[in-house]
């Protein structure tokens, strides 16, 4: 075990993966906490080296994307980050350990490498759950139908009697029944 590994839990590496547009990432914000750099520093150290960050390994957010995303985390509107952070995907953030060059990069990025491995492994796993699930219900339908039939017509409110349509009399056995003329 490395010696981030115990600065750095990995539940809060988890925690700072994010899915925006369909892709885990973890933005340029964390990413800079997590290497103890300023947030400017690491966009410079970006900048400098933008040929290594295509668009699928790092993107802008939109103000709007930024907005919801303050909103939803209660991230103050004042100080701080005054533009959109940038997301990084897994390979992005592989690509920021050449561009920081220095040893706690080296070691944060494996540790955040080793947080999307286990989210993926997850990912899969409740996938394959899913579908063994699946399988037994379609397996267990047919030989169990009579039972669900069955459970189905017990959950189901008994009719209600209908009443008769007409006039009736309702005699007491007690009294006399009007005798016929």
């Amino acid at each position: 075990m490395s010696a981030i590994a115990n600065v750095i839990p990995l539940e809060r590496i988890e925690h700072s993966i994010l899915l925006i547009r369909g892709h885990k990432v973890m933005l340029s914000i964390e990413l800079a906490n997590l290497y103890q750099v300023e947030p400017r520093a690491l966009i410079q150290a970006i900048k400098r080296n933008l040929n290594r960050f295509p668009s699928d390994f790092m993107f802008q957010l939109t103000a709007e994307e930024w907005e919801n995303l303050k909103s939803q985390f209660v991230i103050s509107s004042w100080g701080g980050v005054r533009t959109p952070p940038y997301a990084f995907t897994e390979q992005g953030v592989a690509m920021l350990s050449s561009v920081l060059n220095s040893d706690r990069a080296v070691q944060v990025n494996i540790e955040i490498t080793r947080a999307f491995v286990r989210l993926r492994q997850l990912l899969a796993s409740n996938a394959d759950l899913a579908r063994k699930l699946e399988t037994l219900e379609k397996k267990y339908d047919a030989q169990f139908k009579v039972v669900f039939d069955a459970i189905r017509q017990l959950m189901s409110p008994p009719a209600k009697p209908r009443r008769e349509i007409g006039f009736h009399v309702k005699y007491d056995d007690d009294q006399p029944k009007a005798k016929k003329r």
